[in-house]
């Protein structure tokens, strides 16, 4: 079985263009307020670009004033044309809805892959057409690739695509959440801050005299913050109480409704005495948590299929790879079928339907899709 996952198309050596490209392309550099994209727009800068900032304004219910000023102030510091786009419109129809109705039919989404596919690397690039840039730009830890590829027997042709490659900061690498983007954009899509770890770019943006030097980095759902996700989701989706059972069918408590849970969670279940419980499985037909120890092999899975899959690389199946099924979770051994079937060398814990797994061929990111 072969590890190169398209055969008429073997990757030669990789070589990364955003460092040479020629001077004054224009890039529209998206700002959040924080200090990656902040150095992200500085970088461009140093590199020759005409850089134009951006803040996104996705969502009013958020800190999004503060983050605006802290944007507009490196951009003033920078000397750069900064302007707001407003997407809240199509942020809340393409990712908040998403989500809700993920979370009502059982599943755990996870919005940031919905808001990189929809907004930051869609209705973005738009705008970035109509100001007449070239390139857009994240604070993204990631990086791009143009790949040569070697030419089919008998042509002389030699061919290249683009793919998205692990930022050198493993601790902060954030490729797992950009399988989900158009590979058509990918030429044009430039990650300054991919190359970098992030204590070095606090200390560029130190260097430059960045007020967002210290800020503390975002968490939480994109755009929408730090929420209790259970408080959240209640504001649409309405309680229905059901039974958590265990494995063998013993009922050991009641829960408020099945789309506020997510296989493998443990706080929350108020289930009190003994061994602490985690969730194995939904069962929307009876509304029943099915519950388990830790260890119980219930809770792990050898195999699980996916859907909604986008490529970077065409594939060939069967193909091996690596893959990892949430954020920061090791690269895991896998064999992948036609379908899409996966196959994992050791039985993963707490697979979840909704979530996404992203395939890897080491740093390079292959694809994805959406759990099923």
């Amino acid at each position: 079985m072969a590890r190169i996952w398209n055969h008429s198309t073997k990757l030669m050596t990789s070589k990364h263009r955003q460092t040479n490209t020629p001077l004054q392309r224009k890039v529209l550099v998206g700002m959040s307020g924080g200090v990656d994209s902040s150095v992200s727009a500085a970088l461009l800068l140093e590199t020759g670009y005409e850089v134009v900032g951006a803040f996104m304004k996705n969502w009013s219910d958020c800190q999004w004033r503060e983050e605006k000023r802290d944007a507009a102030r490196v951009a003033a510091k920078l000397g750069i044309p900064f302007v707001e786009l407003d997407f809240e419109k199509e942020y809340r129809r393409d990712v908040v809805e998403n989500m809700f109705e993920e979370f009502a039919a059982g599943r755990t989404p996870n919005p940031d892959v919905m808001c990189n596919r929809f907004i930051k690397f869609d209705r973005f690039v738009k705008e970035a057409d109509r100001l007449g840039c070239e390139y857009v730009a994240t604070g993204h830890y990631a990086r791009v690739f143009e790949i040569p590829l070697l030419p089919k027997e008998g042509s002389g042709e030699v061919a290249s695509s683009f793919g998205i490659f692990a930022g050198i900061d493993k601790n902060k690498d954030q490729s797992y959440f950009l399988w989900a983007i158009n590979p058509a954009i990918l030429s044009r899509v430039l990650f300054p801050v991919g190359e970098m770890t992030k204590p070095k770019v606090r200390a560029k943006a130190r260097e430059l005299g960045l007020v967002v030097a210290d800020k503390k980095d975002s968490t939480g759902i994109c755009f929408v913050g730090e929420v209790e996700m259970r408080k959240f989701l209640q504001e649409r989706i309405p309680k229905n109480p059901g039974n958590v059972v265990t494995v063998d069918g013993q009922v050991v408590g009641t829960h408020e409704g099945f789309a506020f849970y997510t296989i493998g969670q443990r706080h929350g279940l108020q289930i009190g005495g003994g061994a602490p419980y985690y969730i194995v499985e939904k069962r929307p037909l009876t509304n029943e948590l099915v519950v388990s120890s830790n260890f119980h092999p219930a809770l792990f899975r050898s195999d699980l299929t996916a859907s909604k899959l986008n490529w970077f690389h065409t594939p060939s199946f069967p193909f091996t790879c690596q893959a990892r099924i949430r954020y920061r979770q090791p690269l895991q051994e896998c064999v992948v079928e036609e379908g899409v079937r996966v196959l994992f060398s050791i039985p993963q814990r707490a697979v979840t339907p909704g979530q996404s797994i992203v395939f890897y061929q080491n740093d390079d990111v292959l694809g994805g899709g959406i759990i099923d």
